[in-house]
């Protein structure tokens, strides 16, 4: 099987049928535990032109396709730039962490533009998204036993704490390691098990991972009452004039 992030994915950005802004890798490439026969989860922004916006369609703000190439399972996701900023001073950790993602498939000076801004739009109830991500991931964990929503609970847990502490959007779960020292010690195991197979259950002491869980939603808890980052986003402004900008200059 082809390995996932050799190919050469610059034709499936040709291909869409508006300018691409950034396309990256998401998912669990970019968590730091991908398996063999991991997908590639690709995500990124279109621009769509200005008509589509001020016609009487409904303009398509959000693509989705997933195929099949060379063997790997491609899933590709964009949003206009309108609705991918909006997304951002939602205190959506996710698009932040599409958009900052160090796995760049296709990139812009726009691009670049917009990971510049990126900090403006960080706040302390950044730590929301994250404690109901991993609340959501959990209950899956305890409805199937499964590695990989176990994985995820630990991953947003720690990105959300390292986050508040650092004013930095870390989501590689080996890195993380290193960065916040209440991670549990089996965690690379359990990475290292992930690479194994996609889908599988977790062969782990589970009264033990329920009280770190717990315990790490205690950390956070206090992380985000701790936190120096502000209270409502500062880059609104900018981010309006950004899109407008974008828009205009096509």
């Amino acid at each position: 099987m082809t390995d996932a992030l050799d190919l050469d994915l610059t034709p499936v950005i040709a291909e869409q049928p508006d300018p691409v802004l950034f396309a990256t890798v998401s998912g669990a490439h970019l968590y730091g535990f991908p398996s063999r026969d991991s997908d590639v989860d690709l995500r990124g922004v279109h621009l769509l032109p200005a008509a589509d916006l001020v016609g009487l369609r409904e303009p398509e703000e959000t693509r989705s396709r997933m195929w099949d190439r060379d063997g790997v399972e491609m899933d590709l996701v964009t949003h206009d730039v309108r609705k991918f900023v909006r997304l951002m001073l939602r205190r959506n950790g996710y698009v932040l962490e599409q958009l900052l993602s160090p796995l760049v498939v296709h990139t812009t000076d726009a691009h670049r533009e917009l990971s510049g801004l990126a900090p403006g739009v960080l706040t302390s109830h950044h730590a929301h998204h994250y404690r109901g991500f991993a609340t959501t991931q959990w209950r899956l964990f305890e409805k199937t036993g499964e590695l990989k929503p176990l994985l995820y609970t630990f991953r947003v847990l720690l990105t959300g704490i390292h986050l508040m502490r650092a004013g930095e959007v870390q989501a590689h779960l080996p890195t993380l390691l290193g960065e916040v020292s209440e991670a549990p010690a089996y965690l690379p195991a359990l990475v290292a098990a992930k690479a194994e197979r996609e889908h599988g259950g977790a062969e782990v002491d589970h009264a033990r991972v329920e009280a770190d869980v717990e315990r790490l939603h205690g950390v956070l808890d206090v992380a985000q009452e701790e936190s120096a980052l502000a209270d409502v986003p500062r880059a609104y402004d900018a981010l309006h004039d950004f899109v407008v900008r974008v828009r205009l200059e096509g």
